[in-house]
């Protein structure tokens, strides 16, 4: 029995002083088969205990690492806000009987919330406000990202952020029916200024198409197609202070305060104020969406009220950065070949190697913070992984990427051996199809957990 047991042992020793060879081997097999040009790819497999890394290509390679971005700029930005960190936006009163509204940039504040507010300041006798001041320096007036397509503008995945964040900074525009073969009606669900061409004829089915008719004017959107039932395009704001006090005015209305003057922009004095109403959410809501649904509105709002934090001043992405070089200095992590322009991953300006998001992910997980951290990121079958990696079930929490010519993945997986590992795969890649960097993506990945 004792002889066993010491070949067993033996072929164990043999088997880890083979494994890691043999494993690399299985990744390179995997990637010839796909048929990708392996000068393309980028990967980098760190041992998450020991920073080891494990398996290696082109890691060095400065790459547009899409929206995997987002686990760099929001666990700096979390390190910054803290995970209690509270959206606010502020009803103030001073005793000169002036309303000031103090944004907080928050994400999740929405045109009811601002009825509420309002609402609140009737019921405490607060009926004819001398002035009704935004205090709105938060964030800089800066609302869309460096680097951003221009023809994006319309997609409701790219709105544009900042302080006056409400209704997720989208609207609604509806196309009803009217009698067959005739105009359709085409108008925004809320008033908002909006001049559409509308060409959408009423038919015996939905088949809808918005875009800038620039031939009139840049502002002027063409609607055509037809349109058999009532249906909604949801679109981005071009405007979002204009459409933020149009949403603020009727608050005002709706809670029939009588105020006749124009909304101004005031800082907040520091005396002689109190509260009157507040409308808060939790960054923890935030986070999961930044992680799991790869929200860039929210990810762009974060980073800039973290470096606004740090700065003790007003957000901007110059701050956020400052803010992110700070945090990797203090990490010990070597950001000097990084170049970050946003903090959603959106810009292709964006660069950044596959090892240093594997030797970032390898510090993250050091922090006090880390299980909450990874808890946010995607699992199978959630968020960006919907559909996606269903084969490893629990083993794996990671954030996907994908850009036009790029898709990127990165995060951990702990293997059938029981192993942690932090990983970041990216494949930039004009010639491929989505659905094979996807597929290569995955079997890069069920390499790595059957072999190490």
């Amino acid at each position: 029995m004792k002889k066993f047991w010491y070949i067993v042992g033996l072929l164990a020793f043999c088997l880890s002083l083979i494994s890691p060879s043999y494993a690399a081997d299985s990744i390179n097999k995997v990637i010839s088969k796909s048929g990708i040009d392996k000068s393309v790819i980028s990967v980098s497999i760190k041992n998450l205990k020991t920073g080891k890394t494990l398996y290696s290509l082109h890691q060095d390679r400065l790459i547009n690492p899409a929206s995997t971005q987002k686990l760099v700029t929001l666990a700096a930005s979390l390190d910054t806000l803290g995970y209690d960190y509270r959206f606010l936006t502020l009803l103030y009163k001073s005793t000169n009987n002036d309303l000031y509204l103090k944004l907080g940039a928050d994400p999740y504040l929405t045109a009811d919330n601002l009825k509420s507010m309002f609402e609140k300041a009737k019921s405490k006798n607060i009926i004819e406000p001398k002035n009704i001041y935004i205090d709105d320096y938060i964030l800089d007036s800066a609302t869309w990202g460096e680097g951003w397509q221009w023809d994006d503008d319309l997609n409701p995945l790219m709105p544009k952020f900042g302080a006056y964040n409400i209704d997720r900074n989208l609207i609604k525009v509806v196309i009803a029916p009217t009698t067959l073969n005739s105009p359709a009606n085409v108008y925004p669900e809320v008033f908002y200024p909006i001049t559409f061409m509308n060409l959408v004829t009423t038919g015996k089915e939905n088949d809808i198409d918005i875009s800038h008719n620039t031939t009139i004017a840049n502002n002027v959107l063409q609607v055509e197609g037809s349109v058999a039932k009532l249906t909604g395009i949801t679109i981005p704001v071009s405007n979002i202070k204009r459409y933020f006090r149009l949403r603020l005015e009727e608050a005002v209305s709706n809670a029939n305060i009588l105020f006749y003057g124009n909304l101004k922009q005031k800082k907040l004095p520091q005396n002689n104020i109190y509260i009157v109403a507040q409308t808060e959410h939790p960054i923890k809501n935030a986070a999961k969406d930044i992680l799991q649904n790869s929200d860039n509105m929210i990810a762009e709002t974060v980073f800039k009220l973290a470096g606004g934090k740090f700065k003790n001043n007003t957000g901007s992405i110059n701050s956020a950065l400052e803010m992110f070089n700070a945090f990797c200095e203090k990490n010990g992590l070597k950001a000097d070949d990084v170049k970050l322009v946003d903090g959603s991953g959106v810009s292709k300006n964006n660069l950044m190697s596959a090892d240093f998001m594997t030797s970032f992910l390898v510090a993250e997980a050091k922090q006090t913070n880390f299980e909450t951290y990874k808890s946010l990121m995607a699992s199978p079958g959630t968020g960006t992984l919907e559909d996606r990696m269903l084969y490893f079930k629990d083993n794996l929490k990671a954030k996907t990427g994908t850009l036009t010519d790029v898709s990127a993945i990165a995060g951990y997986i702990k293997t059938q051996r029981g192993n942690e590992y932090a990983f970041d795969i990216m494949i930039n890649d004009h010639k491929s199809s989505p659905a094979d960097k996807k597929m290569l993506e995955e079997y890069i990945l069920r390499s790595v957990f059957a072999n190490y």
